[in-house]
């Protein structure tokens, strides 16, 4: 047997990549991640003074490139012009993490039409277009030797019921696990890989809204929501970035069209 080489094996060293949503929570989480272990990252989010003070502490604190370019990614508008942007910097794009996302939170007898509408524009439609948009980079990264990556996040809640009253939520996020497969199923030929994670309790201000801390991820209790978990704590950003980068690298390129948990064995063991 030749003498397999393992050098190298979870490197994502020199490859460009763009997180949506990279402002703050999950994916900034990812982008810090993908920062530290010598990537160029791209960040979007809506507001753009919120992600260009991302991108400048990111760089601050891990060096490296980090670019922010704001965008509205549930307005099909904002989708192409983040893409027009993005390809006038760049030739190719090796990486593609669809984080961005929207949530609401209502009875079910009262839920609005508006709360159905934005998390599914941001959360199903943004990241099937924006994918589409990206194609034309995709493809020029991808090879046999090196594919592309796009890593869509999902949820938990995509996968069971959540305690929530976050119908909309739920249901968009259950689309875009399957969404990764079909996507999977036409593009892995062309060596561009789909995966999704579904990510558990982090201590994010999405999660920090829906348990009653008011947006704030600091100075509050993130013990009391963790006991509530099978690994008794919440997520941290080397939980979820160790996955995306694991993903992303020579190590994880034989895994297609897979949505898996990172949730501390929420799902698993319920």
């Amino acid at each position: 047997m030749m003498q397999e080489q393992f050098d190298d094996l979870f490197s994502i060293k020199g490859k460009t990549a763009l997180v949506t949503g990279g402002s703050r929570g999950i994916g900034e989480m990812i982008a810090a991640g993908f920062l530290a272990n010598g990537a160029k990252v791209y960040i979007s989010s809506r507001k753009a003074d919120a992600c260009e003070a991302t991108a400048k502490r990111l760089i601050d604190t891990y060096g490296g490139e980090c670019i922010a370019l704001s965008a509205d990614l549930s307005q099909l508008a904002g989708v192409e012009s983040l893409a027009q942007r993005l390809s006038e910097r760049e030739s190719k794009l090796d990486i593609l993490v669809n984080n961005a996302g929207a949530a609401w939170g209502a009875p079910l007898e009262k839920f609005p039409e508006a709360g159905w509408d934005k998390v599914m524009d941001t959360n199903v439609k943004g990241v099937f277009f924006l994918t589409q948009k990206m194609l034309p980079l995709l493809r020029q990264a991808a090879s046999a030797a090196s594919p592309a990556r796009v890593i869509n996040i999902g949820s938990i809640d995509g996968l069971k019921a959540a305690i929530f009253d976050t119908f909309s939520y739920g249901a968009s996020k259950a689309a875009v696990h399957h969404l990764t497969r079909f996507m999977a199923a036409h593009l892995t030929k062309e060596h561009i890989l789909f995966n999704a994670i579904a990510p558990g309790p982090f201590p994010t201000w999405m999660l920090s809204t829906g348990v009653g801390f008011g947006g704030k991820t600091e100075d509050v209790d993130w013990g009391l929501v963790g006991k509530r978990n099978p690994s008794g704590r919440v997520g941290t950003p080397q939980d979820i970035a160790g996955l995306a980068i694991f993903l992303c690298s020579r190590a994880g390129e034989y895994v297609v069209a897979q949505t898996i948990a990172c949730d501390g064995g929420a799902v698993g063991t319920s």
